[in-house]
């Protein structure tokens, strides 16, 4: 049976709405992409911090959600960090309202291609998450999350067809992606409240 994981890499964030601490912002938007986590089927998940991050990742895990302390917030950093898996992908965690079928479909590809990406979509650059098969191939750059765009990775591949483009979604970057969001769509209760001026 092929093992699979889907890690959320609680990378510092860039951006907090006027009036809202960043840090608290910063652990909403966490403890959404991770309760989102919890309810994937067919894959365990985890948590990536650097050290001076674990604070977060104990405030936002569910009991017994694996963390792992990377030296530095990167994918290829969260890779090396990984044994035992066959599939792994890693998250963005200021996506509190992605589906988690989006998510899934990061996976998939994994079957009969050895790298997936999902691009962000909206305002930005950058990646919603990667996924590959383990160990991952030599031919991999090292990926920012925040700059690095699908076009990169397939140009690095031996052929663009080993790369699989998956399903976008918007990431909480500035105003234009806040404006976005969908009250009536379900989830990212930590970020609502928070936006809602609720305490918590």
């Amino acid at each position: 049976m092929v093992r699979r994981v889907v890690v959320a890499l609680l990378a510092p964030v860039n951006w907090a709405p006027p009036g809202i601490d960043p840090t608290r912002w910063r652990s909403a938007l966490a403890e959404d992409v991770v309760d989102l986590l919890a309810t994937l089927n067919e894959a365990e998940t985890a948590v990536a911090v650097t050290p001076e991050d674990r604070w977060l990742a104990d405030a936002v895990v569910w009991p017994g959600t694996a963390v792992h302390e990377v030296p530095k917030a990167t994918v290829d950093a969260v890779f090396a960090a990984l044994t035992g898996y066959d599939q792994a992908a890693v998250v963005v965690a200021d996506a509190p309202d992605v589906p988690g079928l989006t998510l899934g479909k990061l996976l998939r590809p994994l079957s009969s291609r050895p790298v997936a990406v999902a691009p962000v979509e909206g305002s930005g650059t950058g990646l919603l998450g990667v996924a590959a098969r383990l160990p991952v191939p030599a031919w991999l750059p090292a990926l920012d999350l925040d700059t690095a765009a699908p076009a990169e990775v397939r140009a690095a591949a031996p052929r663009p067809g080993d790369v699989a483009v998956t399903a976008g979604w918007r990431r909480l970057r500035g105003p234009a992606d806040l404006a976005s969001l969908d009250p009536a769509f379900e989830g990212w209760e930590a970020t609502r409240a928070l936006l809602s001026g609720q305490p918590g």
